[in-house]
């Protein structure tokens, strides 16, 4: 009988899966919030926006807890995006509350390039 060996999932990766569903989940708090009270510009431009993102987080939320090679550069791109945005946002002045998502995301970018993570996805 073929018993396949499942690899098992860092912590590192089910933490990083379970941040990115509070953000998705808090995401679609925030679009129902706007949705409901906001003016015709900001549902449209909101909406438009938010429902991408959540289909992209929410592929990848899967992809990281099934051990897709693919969701390891995913989550990469979607980190380094975030620190991105989030130091325009100081740059611009309007940072407040922006240190913690550039902490966040650097601290999953750390874990994406631990040993036992790369393994995971199966790079090098």
């Amino acid at each position: 009988m073929h018993v396949e060996s499942r690899k098992q999932r860092p912590v590192a990766v089910t933490s990083i899966a379970v941040l990115m569903i509070i953000g998705v989940i808090a995401l679609l708090i925030i679009g129902m919030i706007i949705v409901l009270f906001g003016t015709g510009f900001a549902r449209i431009g909101f909406l438009k926006w938010t429902i991408p993102t959540v289909i992209a987080y929410a592929v990848t939320v899967y992809g990281l807890w099934n051990g897709k090679k693919w969701a390891w550069t995913v989550t990469l791109i979607l980190s380094v995006i975030q620190i991105l945005l989030s130091a325009v946002s100081i740059a611009l002045g309007s940072g407040r509350g922006v240190a913690i998502p550039i902490i966040v995301n650097a601290i999953v970018i750390y874990y994406l390039y631990g040993r036992n993570v790369k393994e995971f996805f199966g790079r090098r």
